[in-house]
């Protein structure tokens, strides 16, 4: 009855495409895949004879005439996905999509922007005494938030936050993480097209972000990050303090040395 793959083709460079996803987009018949959101190069890895499908304008209904072939013709479908398809990937639709035609499915996880962009900003999101949780969000726009996600709500908490798909109004999102309690100083980077060629990368306080974002002409596929572990430093890990035990290893002293 065929079967599709949900590929996540990482957040652009060709080589952070995990092996298990080269591997079944090479066993494809069919790829299907958006030009506007995933590298060329990953194509590379697609059989010879393979048909690909690009499918940036195609709405979901276009998709289901793959799906509904795949599962008359017995076709093994790679649907490539930027990041990783759990995050803002319109997989459940898909998903809900292949169990009503009787196709069975498979998530290949990959690397999301957001590791990507704090890899090119050197940053640790998630600094010992200072951010311990990262919070992944977007504002509402087109697409609703749920009343108790907003911008504020979430501001609230202090901590690490990664927003997502938001940097068309830069305005409203800074008033936003204000109002939520973010001091004007705390720290912001916006990271667009992490991995790419033409990766940008722009480091401010929050009191700046909308200024920033806007001389630079950034509109989209970019993700936005706020809060105190961008700052240089932070507390040592006690993970490797040699005063801490655990599981694998003794504090130093507990056994006499």
């Amino acid at each position: 009855m065929g079967r599709v793959w949900f590929i996540g083709a990482g957040p652009g460079a060709p080589d952070l495409l995990t092996l298990r996803g080269a591997r079944l987009i090479s066993e494809a018949d069919v790829v299907v895949w958006a030009r506007s959101l995933v590298h060329e190069g990953v194509l590379e890895h697609a059989r010879e004879g393979a048909e690909v499908i690009e499918s940036s304008s195609l709405p979901l209904e276009g998709v289901r005439k793959v799906y509904e072939r795949a599962a008359a013709e017995n076709l093994k479908v790679a649907r490539i996905h930027s990041g990783d398809p759990s995050l803002y990937g319109a997989l459940m639709e898909q998903i809900e999509l292949c169990e009503e035609l009787g196709i069975g499915w498979e998530i290949v996880p990959g690397v999301s922007s957001l590791g990507a962009a704090a890899a090119a900003l050197g940053r640790e999101l998630t600094v010992p005494e200072v951010s311990q949780s990262v919070i992944l969000t977007r504002r509402a726009a087109r697409t609703p938030m749920p009343e108790n996600e907003s911008i504020p709500r979430f501001a609230a908490h202090g901590t690490t936050m990664a927003i997502f798909l938001s940097a068309a109004r830069p305005r409203a999102l800074q008033e936003e993480l204000l109002a939520g309690g973010y001091p004007p100083e705390t720290p912001c980077a916006v990271v667009y097209r992490a991995s790419w060629p033409d990766e940008r990368i722009l480091e401010c306080p929050l009191r700046e972000l909308a200024e920033r974002i806007r001389g630079a002409g950034i509109k989209r596929q970019a993700l936005i990050l706020v809060g105190p572990a961008l700052a240089a430093g932070g507390r040592r890990s006690r993970l490797y303090s040699p005063d801490f035990s655990h599981m694998f290893r003794r504090a130093e002293g507990e056994d006499g040395t």
